[in-house]
Protein backbone atom coordinates (compact mmCIF):
# COMPACT_ATOMS: atom_id res chain seq x y z
CA UNK A 1 0.00 0.00 0.00
CA UNK A 2 2.58 2.52 0.89
CA UNK A 3 4.45 1.75 -2.55
CA UNK A 4 1.81 2.26 -4.41
CA UNK A 5 0.98 6.07 -2.83
CA UNK A 6 4.45 6.82 -3.28
CA UNK A 7 3.93 5.84 -6.82
CA UNK A 8 0.35 7.53 -7.41
CA UNK A 9 2.01 10.76 -6.23
CA UNK A 10 5.25 10.77 -8.08
CA UNK A 11 2.93 10.04 -11.52
CA UNK A 12 0.46 12.91 -10.11
CA UNK A 13 3.95 15.50 -9.85
CA UNK A 14 5.20 14.21 -13.33
CA UNK A 15 1.39 14.93 -15.09
CA UNK A 16 1.31 18.69 -13.73
CA UNK A 17 5.15 19.42 -14.35
CA UNK A 18 5.26 17.70 -18.41
CA UNK A 19 1.99 20.25 -18.51
CA UNK A 20 3.13 23.49 -17.03
CA UNK A 21 5.21 26.76 -18.08
CA UNK A 22 8.36 26.66 -16.09
CA UNK A 23 10.12 29.82 -14.67
CA UNK A 24 13.31 30.55 -15.65
CA UNK A 25 15.31 29.99 -12.35
CA UNK A 26 19.39 29.45 -12.29
CA UNK A 27 21.88 28.88 -9.80
CA UNK A 28 22.33 27.88 -5.93
CA UNK A 29 19.38 29.65 -3.66
CA UNK A 30 18.83 28.88 0.06
CA UNK A 31 15.45 29.00 1.77
CA UNK A 32 13.62 28.42 5.38
CA UNK A 33 10.17 28.05 6.33
CA UNK A 34 8.56 28.01 9.89
CA UNK A 35 4.90 27.08 10.63
CA UNK A 36 2.59 24.63 12.10
CA UNK A 37 2.27 20.48 12.51
CA UNK A 38 -0.41 18.40 12.34
CA UNK A 39 0.57 15.00 12.90
CA UNK A 40 -1.60 11.66 12.24
CA UNK A 41 -2.05 9.45 14.88
CA UNK A 42 0.52 6.39 15.11
CA UNK A 43 -0.04 3.24 15.95
CA UNK A 44 2.11 1.24 18.15
CA UNK A 45 2.19 -2.27 18.32
CA UNK A 46 3.60 -3.87 21.49
CA UNK A 47 5.99 -6.80 21.71
CA UNK A 48 5.39 -7.92 24.81
CA UNK A 49 2.03 -9.12 26.95
CA UNK A 50 2.54 -6.16 29.36
CA UNK A 51 -0.57 -3.93 27.32
CA UNK A 52 -2.99 -6.87 26.64
CA UNK A 53 -3.44 -7.73 23.66
CA UNK A 54 -4.60 -5.50 20.54
CA UNK A 55 -2.30 -2.35 19.29
CA UNK A 56 -2.33 0.58 20.78
CA UNK A 57 -1.80 4.26 19.32
CA UNK A 58 -0.65 7.73 20.27
CA UNK A 59 -2.91 10.69 19.48
CA UNK A 60 -0.57 13.40 18.81
CA UNK A 61 -1.80 17.30 18.66
CA UNK A 62 -0.30 19.71 16.81
CA UNK A 63 3.56 21.50 17.34
CA UNK A 64 5.99 23.29 15.50
CA UNK A 65 7.72 22.66 12.12
CA UNK A 66 10.65 24.03 10.68
CA UNK A 67 12.29 22.93 7.25
CA UNK A 68 16.23 25.16 6.02
CA UNK A 69 17.22 24.25 2.93
CA UNK A 70 19.81 24.70 -0.31
CA UNK A 71 19.85 23.94 -3.58
CA UNK A 72 20.27 24.81 -7.28
CA UNK A 73 18.13 25.54 -10.20
CA UNK A 74 18.82 24.93 -13.40
CA UNK A 75 16.99 27.19 -15.55
CA UNK A 76 13.72 24.74 -17.10
CA UNK A 77 12.18 25.39 -13.63
CA UNK A 78 13.48 22.19 -12.24
CA UNK A 79 15.57 22.41 -8.86
CA UNK A 80 17.46 20.44 -6.79
CA UNK A 81 17.51 20.82 -3.14
CA UNK A 82 18.81 19.06 0.47
CA UNK A 83 16.81 19.99 3.03
CA UNK A 84 16.92 19.87 6.83
CA UNK A 85 13.54 19.42 9.30
CA UNK A 86 12.08 19.68 12.45
CA UNK A 87 9.41 18.77 14.14
CA UNK A 88 7.51 18.92 17.69
CA UNK A 89 4.49 17.81 18.59
CA UNK A 90 2.51 17.22 22.28
CA UNK A 91 1.08 13.52 23.01
CA UNK A 92 -2.12 13.89 24.44
CA UNK A 93 -3.79 10.17 24.72
CA UNK A 94 -2.61 6.55 24.51
CA UNK A 95 -5.84 4.72 23.21
CA UNK A 96 -5.73 1.18 22.65
CA UNK A 97 -5.00 -0.34 26.23
CA UNK A 98 -7.68 -2.08 27.86
CA UNK A 99 -8.60 0.79 30.39
CA UNK A 100 -8.44 4.10 29.98
CA UNK A 101 -5.15 6.22 29.92
CA UNK A 102 -4.14 9.72 29.92
CA UNK A 103 -0.50 10.41 28.54
CA UNK A 104 2.18 13.05 28.34
CA UNK A 105 5.37 14.29 26.83
CA UNK A 106 6.69 14.95 23.03
CA UNK A 107 6.99 13.26 19.75
CA UNK A 108 10.29 14.90 17.47
CA UNK A 109 11.10 14.04 13.78
CA UNK A 110 13.62 15.76 12.37
CA UNK A 111 16.47 14.36 9.63
CA UNK A 112 17.59 15.57 5.99
CA UNK A 113 15.49 15.00 2.70
CA UNK A 114 16.32 15.62 -1.01
CA UNK A 115 13.63 17.03 -3.04
CA UNK A 116 13.26 17.82 -6.47
CA UNK A 117 11.01 20.72 -6.88
CA UNK A 118 9.60 22.50 -10.32
CA UNK A 119 8.79 26.18 -10.51
CA UNK A 120 5.75 27.07 -12.82
CA UNK A 121 5.44 30.50 -14.73
CA UNK A 122 1.32 30.82 -14.96
CA UNK A 123 1.89 33.89 -16.28
CA UNK A 124 1.59 36.28 -12.98
CA UNK A 125 4.96 38.20 -12.43
CA UNK A 126 4.01 37.80 -8.59
CA UNK A 127 2.77 34.51 -8.29
CA UNK A 128 4.53 31.34 -9.04
CA UNK A 129 3.42 28.04 -7.87
CA UNK A 130 5.56 25.13 -7.35
CA UNK A 131 5.54 21.40 -6.81
CA UNK A 132 8.06 18.64 -5.82
CA UNK A 133 8.46 15.57 -3.81
CA UNK A 134 11.71 13.95 -1.62
CA UNK A 135 13.05 11.00 0.48
CA UNK A 136 15.48 11.01 2.95
CA UNK A 137 15.79 9.47 6.59
CA UNK A 138 13.61 10.51 9.41
CA UNK A 139 14.81 9.99 12.98
CA UNK A 140 11.76 9.92 15.90
CA UNK A 141 12.79 11.16 19.58
CA UNK A 142 10.27 10.08 22.20
CA UNK A 143 11.01 12.88 24.96
CA UNK A 144 9.23 12.31 28.42
CA UNK A 145 6.36 9.85 27.06
CA UNK A 146 4.46 8.79 29.42
CA UNK A 147 0.93 7.57 30.59
CA UNK A 148 -1.65 6.79 33.40
CA UNK A 149 -4.12 5.09 34.28
CA UNK A 150 -6.53 7.06 36.76
CA UNK A 151 -8.57 4.24 38.06
CA UNK A 152 -5.87 1.16 38.05
CA UNK A 153 -2.70 1.36 39.06
CA UNK A 154 -0.95 1.15 35.59
CA UNK A 155 1.98 3.03 34.24
CA UNK A 156 3.68 3.42 31.19
CA UNK A 157 7.06 5.50 30.16
CA UNK A 158 8.95 4.97 27.11
CA UNK A 159 11.66 7.21 25.28
CA UNK A 160 14.48 7.45 22.74
CA UNK A 161 15.65 8.38 19.35
CA UNK A 162 15.05 5.90 16.39
CA UNK A 163 15.03 6.26 12.83
CA UNK A 164 13.52 5.30 9.34
CA UNK A 165 13.31 5.86 5.73
CA UNK A 166 11.03 8.87 4.70
CA UNK A 167 8.98 10.52 2.23
CA UNK A 168 7.11 13.11 1.19
CA UNK A 169 5.15 15.53 -1.50
CA UNK A 170 5.09 19.42 -1.38
CA UNK A 171 2.72 22.03 -3.17
CA UNK A 172 3.57 25.62 -2.62
CA UNK A 173 3.35 29.26 -4.21
CA UNK A 174 6.50 31.66 -4.26
CA UNK A 175 6.31 35.29 -4.23
CA UNK A 176 9.25 37.43 -5.55
CA UNK A 177 9.38 40.55 -3.94
CA UNK A 178 10.18 43.06 -6.77
CA UNK A 179 12.68 45.81 -4.59
CA UNK A 180 15.08 42.51 -4.09
CA UNK A 181 15.82 40.60 -7.27
CA UNK A 182 16.08 36.95 -6.12
CA UNK A 183 14.43 37.24 -2.67
CA UNK A 184 10.76 35.15 -2.67
CA UNK A 185 8.30 34.83 0.28
CA UNK A 186 6.66 31.11 -0.18
CA UNK A 187 3.80 29.05 1.57
CA UNK A 188 3.97 25.85 0.98
CA UNK A 189 1.73 22.49 2.19
CA UNK A 190 4.13 19.55 2.99
CA UNK A 191 2.78 15.95 3.74
CA UNK A 192 5.68 13.70 4.71
CA UNK A 193 5.79 10.25 5.81
CA UNK A 194 8.53 8.16 8.18
CA UNK A 195 8.07 4.39 7.15
CA UNK A 196 7.53 1.91 10.49
CA UNK A 197 9.81 -0.55 12.24
CA UNK A 198 10.91 2.01 14.94
CA UNK A 199 11.34 0.18 18.02
CA UNK A 200 11.31 1.87 21.46
CA UNK A 201 11.78 0.37 24.78
CA UNK A 202 10.13 1.15 28.12
CA UNK A 203 8.37 -0.07 31.15
CA UNK A 204 5.16 -0.68 32.52
CA UNK A 205 4.29 -0.48 36.45
CA UNK A 206 1.42 -2.53 37.55
CA UNK A 207 -0.14 -4.33 40.55
CA UNK A 208 2.81 -6.88 38.95
CA UNK A 209 5.30 -4.97 39.48
CA UNK A 210 7.98 -3.39 37.04
CA UNK A 211 7.70 -4.81 33.34
CA UNK A 212 9.82 -4.36 30.36
CA UNK A 213 7.89 -3.60 27.24
CA UNK A 214 8.93 -2.08 23.69
CA UNK A 215 6.33 -1.05 20.76
CA UNK A 216 6.99 -0.60 17.47
CA UNK A 217 5.76 2.56 15.55
CA UNK A 218 3.51 1.94 12.43
CA UNK A 219 4.40 4.58 9.65
CA UNK A 220 4.35 8.22 11.23
CA UNK A 221 2.14 10.62 8.83
CA UNK A 222 1.91 14.78 9.06
CA UNK A 223 0.81 17.48 7.67
CA UNK A 224 3.04 20.45 7.63
CA UNK A 225 1.77 24.51 6.91
CA UNK A 226 4.84 26.66 6.47
CA UNK A 227 5.53 30.07 5.52
CA UNK A 228 9.05 31.35 4.77
CA UNK A 229 11.26 32.69 2.54
CA UNK A 230 14.04 31.67 -0.13
CA UNK A 231 16.89 33.68 -1.89
CA UNK A 232 18.32 32.94 -5.41
CA UNK A 233 21.80 34.47 -5.85
CA UNK A 234 22.32 35.46 -9.14
CA UNK A 235 19.05 36.43 -10.45
CA UNK A 236 19.49 39.61 -11.73
CA UNK A 237 17.46 43.02 -11.55
CA UNK A 238 15.00 42.72 -14.00
CA UNK A 239 16.15 44.64 -17.32
CA UNK A 240 13.89 48.20 -17.67
CA UNK A 241 11.78 48.33 -20.93
CA UNK A 242 12.80 51.15 -23.31
CA UNK A 243 10.07 52.80 -24.07
CA UNK A 244 9.60 52.21 -28.04
CA UNK A 245 10.68 54.77 -29.81
CA UNK A 246 8.53 56.69 -32.73
CA UNK A 247 9.63 55.21 -36.15
CA UNK A 248 11.48 58.31 -37.48
CA UNK A 249 9.30 59.23 -40.96
CA UNK A 250 10.98 58.38 -44.46
CA UNK A 251 12.89 61.18 -45.95
CA UNK A 252 11.34 62.93 -48.51
CA UNK A 253 12.49 62.03 -52.32
CA UNK A 254 15.64 63.95 -53.65
CA UNK A 255 14.23 66.74 -55.82
CA UNK A 256 17.27 67.76 -57.51
CA UNK A 257 18.63 65.10 -59.89
CA UNK A 258 22.00 65.55 -61.90
CA UNK A 259 22.48 63.70 -65.09
CA UNK A 260 25.97 64.27 -66.88
CA UNK A 261 27.09 63.88 -70.74
CA UNK A 262 29.83 63.05 -73.12
CA UNK A 263 31.88 65.57 -74.26
CA UNK A 264 30.03 67.31 -77.21
CA UNK A 265 27.53 64.93 -76.86
CA UNK A 266 23.60 65.54 -75.82
CA UNK A 267 23.08 61.57 -75.91
CA UNK A 268 21.82 59.77 -72.74
CA UNK A 269 24.24 56.86 -71.36
CA UNK A 270 22.38 54.16 -69.23
CA UNK A 271 23.50 55.48 -66.01
CA UNK A 272 21.92 58.81 -67.41
CA UNK A 273 18.51 56.95 -68.00
CA UNK A 274 18.49 55.64 -64.53
CA UNK A 275 18.60 58.83 -62.81
CA UNK A 276 16.03 60.12 -65.51
CA UNK A 277 14.07 57.20 -64.21
CA UNK A 278 14.09 57.64 -60.40
CA UNK A 279 13.38 61.22 -60.99
CA UNK A 280 10.22 60.38 -62.72
CA UNK A 281 9.00 57.66 -60.40
CA UNK A 282 9.51 60.44 -57.33
CA UNK A 283 7.62 63.05 -58.99
CA UNK A 284 4.47 60.65 -58.18
CA UNK A 285 5.39 60.74 -54.31
CA UNK A 286 5.77 64.35 -53.78
CA UNK A 287 3.49 67.47 -54.85
CA UNK A 288 4.92 69.76 -57.50
CA UNK A 289 4.00 72.89 -59.42
CA UNK A 290 6.60 72.32 -61.93
CA UNK A 291 9.56 69.98 -63.07
CA UNK A 292 12.74 72.56 -64.09
CA UNK A 293 15.22 70.62 -67.04
CA UNK A 294 17.94 73.06 -67.19
CA UNK A 295 20.61 72.32 -69.43
CA UNK A 296 24.60 73.23 -69.17
CA UNK A 297 28.09 72.87 -70.96
CA UNK A 298 31.36 72.85 -70.46
CA UNK A 299 33.30 76.02 -71.52
CA UNK A 300 35.32 74.26 -74.35
CA UNK A 301 33.21 75.46 -76.90
CA UNK A 302 31.89 78.80 -78.17
CA UNK A 303 29.31 80.58 -76.39
CA UNK A 304 26.72 80.40 -79.11
CA UNK A 305 27.53 76.68 -79.65
CA UNK A 306 27.85 75.69 -75.52
CA UNK A 307 24.05 77.53 -75.70
CA UNK A 308 22.62 75.10 -78.36
CA UNK A 309 24.26 71.60 -77.08
CA UNK A 310 22.82 72.84 -73.30
CA UNK A 311 19.39 72.68 -74.78
CA UNK A 312 19.71 70.06 -76.56
CA UNK A 313 20.89 68.17 -73.93
CA UNK A 314 17.89 69.63 -72.06
CA UNK A 315 15.63 68.32 -74.25
CA UNK A 316 16.96 65.00 -74.57
CA UNK A 317 16.00 64.47 -70.99
CA UNK A 318 12.80 65.78 -70.91
CA UNK A 319 11.56 63.02 -74.00
CA UNK A 320 13.05 60.46 -71.45
CA UNK A 321 11.11 62.07 -68.83
CA UNK A 322 7.72 61.75 -70.70
CA UNK A 323 8.51 58.35 -71.86
CA UNK A 324 8.68 57.28 -67.98
CA UNK A 325 5.38 58.77 -67.54
CA UNK A 326 5.90 62.26 -66.63
CA UNK A 327 3.42 64.69 -68.14
CA UNK A 328 5.06 67.12 -70.36
CA UNK A 329 3.15 70.07 -69.84
CA UNK A 330 4.72 70.02 -66.34
CA UNK A 331 8.46 70.13 -67.73
CA UNK A 332 9.88 73.65 -68.35
CA UNK A 333 13.12 73.05 -70.27
CA UNK A 334 16.29 76.00 -70.51
CA UNK A 335 19.51 75.65 -71.99
CA UNK A 336 22.18 77.44 -69.76
CA UNK A 337 25.27 77.02 -72.27
CA UNK A 338 28.64 77.74 -70.28
CA UNK A 339 27.28 79.92 -67.39
CA UNK A 340 26.43 78.29 -64.02
CA UNK A 341 29.62 76.18 -63.78
CA UNK A 342 29.13 73.46 -61.13
CA UNK A 343 33.34 73.51 -60.92
CA UNK A 344 34.57 76.95 -61.92
CA UNK A 345 37.27 76.39 -64.70
CA UNK A 346 38.74 78.93 -67.11
CA UNK A 347 37.72 79.33 -70.81
CA UNK A 348 38.34 76.15 -73.21
CA UNK A 349 38.60 73.47 -70.20
CA UNK A 350 36.54 70.36 -70.84
CA UNK A 351 35.13 69.66 -67.07
CA UNK A 352 33.06 66.58 -67.20
CA UNK A 353 31.04 67.83 -63.76
CA UNK A 354 29.72 71.38 -66.37
CA UNK A 355 28.39 68.69 -68.82
CA UNK A 356 25.43 68.28 -67.07
CA UNK A 357 21.36 68.58 -67.15
CA UNK A 358 19.82 69.41 -63.59
CA UNK A 359 16.23 68.39 -63.03
CA UNK A 360 14.28 70.23 -60.17
CA UNK A 361 11.21 69.16 -58.93
CA UNK A 362 9.44 72.42 -57.67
Amino acid sequence: MRIRNIALAIALLLAITLTANAQPFQGLYIGAGAGYVLPKNVTAAPLTTAFGSGSLELNEGGGFAGVGSIGYGFGNGLRLEVEGDYRNASLRHLSGTPFPTSASGNVKMYGPMVNAMFDMDIGVPWLYPYIGGGAGYQWTNLNGVSATSPSLPFSYTTGGTQGAFAWQVIAGLSFPIPNVPGLSLTSEYRFTQATSGEKFGGTVVNASGVVPTTIKLGNQGNNSFLFGVRYAFNVAAPVPVAPVAEAAPAPNPARSYLVFFDWDKATLTDRARQIIKEAATNSTSVPYTRIEVNGYTDTSGTRQYNQELSLRRARAVQAELVRDGVPQSAITVQGFGDTNLLVQTGPGVREARNRRVEIIIR
